[in-house]
């Protein structure tokens, strides 16, 4: 058999050249061409918690700060209680760390909290209730059983906007209405103290959508 001669190679290779370039081209244009595409999107999406925040005028200072007690004593404080929050809640009242002397004060010194508008810290002039308020309940009871959120009382029910406000007016009774003499007499120099309390929580939300 006869060898190629070194011109026929070179006329081979020559001819293969345009060949392989001309398939890559093919490739290339094949590879632009093989889908249509399109997007669009929403963009800057995030989530942000909301805030509650609770304040009152009373500047530290106790509301009730009663020395020398004598039976049928009585007296009334308000408050004026500020919601920051920024997401809608409800707002309760109740008592906490109720402590005395054995003698039982607690038994006797009844307490009744209202919510309505007007009065401040200072005064309860102008203060003027809402309705549904429950009657006065001594200090042991009220310990039992208005002892936290769940169980609070005088609801309000906030809006989420910044700087709305309620005032609450307690009013406290010494009563030893029942009470024999001695009974009365064991009282004498006996002390009882206890915390009221006003806790906002938010409102329960619906699943978000997905």
């Amino acid at each position: 058999m006869r060898t190629p001669s070194l011109r026929a190679h070179k006329i081979a290779g020559l001819s293969a050249a345009p060949v392989a370039v001309l398939v890559a081209g093919v490739l290339v244009w094949q590879g632009s061409t093989a889908a249509f595409t399109a997007t669009t999107r929403n963009p800057g999406n995030s989530w942000a918690t909301g805030q509650v925040a609770l304040t009152d005028d009373d500047n530290g200072r106790a509301g009730f700060n009663v020395e020398n007690l004598v039976p049928g004593a009585t007296g009334e404080k308000c408050i004026v209680v500020t919601s920051n929050s920024t997401v809608a809640g409800e707002v309760r009242a109740y008592t906490q760390n109720l402590s005395g002397s054995a003698a039982g004060l607690e038994d006797h010194i009844d307490l009744r909290v209202e919510r309505g508008t007007g009065g401040s810290f200072d005064t309860c002039d102008g203060f003027a209730p809402v309705p549904g308020a429950l009657p006065a309940q001594s200090l042991s009871t009220l310990a039992q059983a208005n002892r936290d959120y769940a169980t609070g009382g005088a609801v309000w029910d906030t809006t989420g906007t910044p700087g709305e406000s309620t005032t609450y007016r307690g009013t406290w009774t010494f009563d030893t209405a029942g009470m024999t003499q001695s009974q009365i007499d064991a009282l004498q120099g006996s002390r009882v103290s206890v915390d009221l309390v006003w806790e906002l929580q938010s409102d329960d939300a619906a699943a978000p959508a997905s």
